[in-house]
């Protein structure tokens, strides 16, 4: 199938042209000012007056994950659905394995689970301990084409690693070509405060953030970036939230080391003031790490400005508030994540683009498409504008008026923190291997998304 896309106002992430798209089957074939009419044209899709992106890369989803609150809200398919909507077409989730289990049956496993994505999806892999066969399951996946692996420093007493295993997971990650993606928040510190608080009857969701203040992530950041340099390897710090956080990533950037930073659109547009209320006001917004200062939102688009930051993920995990009031009389007992897979594109352009002088089009193709394709191995594939690219493209309307950012996706999570905040324009059009999927906001088609194998950094 040839599709032709005419007056397109193509972003990259260094410039924006206009021209005109070839697409063949599921990839892009020419890209011109003027295309001559091949034999025959299937289909002509004219995009006067719209903005044409890569389609989406999140690089930090969680879809069906166990809880003790039970599975996260949304499953693969909703998930994934919520994403093509938002003009997200490719995802990065997480396999984590159980204590004792190998990471290649627990990546086997979750594959299966993933049976029904619609977008294309691929996985940072979770080791939550150090055996004496872990060094050969990491190889062992990298060979397969999963070359991420996520650690976390907190949550110890589940999947959290103590610092031997850390900088064990980095030596061997780096030496084989991989990446170490890091939850970075000092999980011993965090527990003396929620237990302390605990103990003091403070037991509500404002409790939750001060049990988590701005010091335990910005320490924890600079423990990793010290093991990941002993250890030769290269770092993606997830959800990054302070400004504290951004100076010791800043300067190990300038000193050379592969140190990769993400954000989040909550931590970009929303503060503690969220915290102030009763449990249902306030419950939706528990997340790790918590809501911050508005000097820190400035210091992250900031930090995005001056490429200390390459990415904005969403970190993606919802749940519903019956899920949620699990823990109305304690803040320990609060399944921690929020919604965002489907908002991403609208919030960065209406909050990003139209509202500052530091945030351009272009960076917003950066963070949202092209560098986590890149950082994570499977640029020019995705996140790419370009001939032999894949044919994933958001045909975005930048005139739609004013509306509730809860409008774009249907979702199944229940609490969302962004519904009080209005954004302008939306994906007019997405089309997903070569083919519209979504037309004015509705799922016009139910693709079926491919398992991406990536390549050693």
């Amino acid at each position: 199938m040839n599709t032709l896309i005419i007056n397109a106002q193509i972003v990259t992430s260094s410039k924006t042209e206009s021209a005109e798209i070839l697409i063949t089957g599921t990839k892009i074939a020419r890209i011109e000012e003027h295309i001559e009419s091949i034999e025959v044209i299937d289909e002509t899709i004219d995009a006067k007056g719209l903005i044409v992106l890569p389609g989406g890369v999140d690089p930090h989803v969680h879809l069906h994950l166990p809880t003790p609150a039970g599975y996260s809200a949304d499953d693969f398919r909703s998930g994934s659905e919520a994403a093509l909507l938002g003009g997200t077409t490719t995802i990065i989730d997480f396999v984590t394995s159980h204590k004792g289990q190998s990471l290649v049956d627990a990546l086997d496993e979750r594959i299966d689970e993933a049976s029904n994505t619609l977008t294309d999806f691929t996985f940072h892999i979770s080791p939550v301990e150090w055996r004496n066969t872990t060094e050969k399951e990491i190889v062992s996946c990298i060979e397969r084409g999963f070359t991420s692996f996520k650690v976390y420093m907190a949550y110890k007493d589940s999947v959290g690693l103590n610092d031997e295993a850390l900088l064990r997971v980095m030596q061997v990650v780096g030496s084989a070509g991989g990446i170490v993606a890091i939850h970075c928040e000092s999980g011993d510190d965090i527990e003396r405060l929620r237990n302390e608080l605990f103990r003091q009857d403070k037991v509500t969701p404002a409790f939750h953030a001060l049990s988590r203040p701005p010091k335990t992530e910005s320490k924890a950041v600079r423990k990793a970036i010290e093991l990941a340099a002993k250890a030769v390897c290269p770092l993606y710090i997830v959800h990054v939230s302070t400004a504290e956080s951004l100076q010791h990533i800043h300067r190990a950037q300038l000193n050379g080391q592969k140190v990769y930073a993400e954000t989040c659109p909550h931590y970009l547009l929303l503060n503690d003031s969220s915290y102030q209320g009763d449990f249902e006001q306030t419950v939706p917004f528990v997340m790790s790490p918590p809501l911050r200062k508005k000097s820190d939102n400035e210091a992250l688009w900031e930090a995005i400005h001056s490429k200390v930051v390459q990415t904005v993920g969403t970190d993606h995990c919802p749940f519903t508030m019956e899920q949620k009031a699990m823990g109305r009389y304690d803040f320990r007992k609060i399944p921690n994540g929020v919604p965002g897979i489907g908002y991403r594109l609208n919030l960065l352009y209406s909050y990003g683009v139209l509202l500052r002088n530091d945030f351009n089009i272009n960076q917003l193709e950066n963070v949202f498409a092209s560098n986590p394709a890149k950082i994570f191995g499977f640029y020019p594939q995705k996140g790419a504008i370009a001939i032999g690219s894949d044919a994933d493209l958001v045909l975005y309307n930048p005139h739609v008026s004013e509306q509730d950012v809860s409008t774009i996706v249907s979702s199944k999570f229940g609490t969302d923190i962004y519904k009080s905040m209005k954004t302008k324009g939306n994906p007019e059009m997405v089309l997903f291997q070569g083919e519209i999927v979504v037309r004015k906001g509705i799922l016009v088609k139910q693709p079926q998304g491919k398992l991406i194998r990536r390549l050693k950094s």
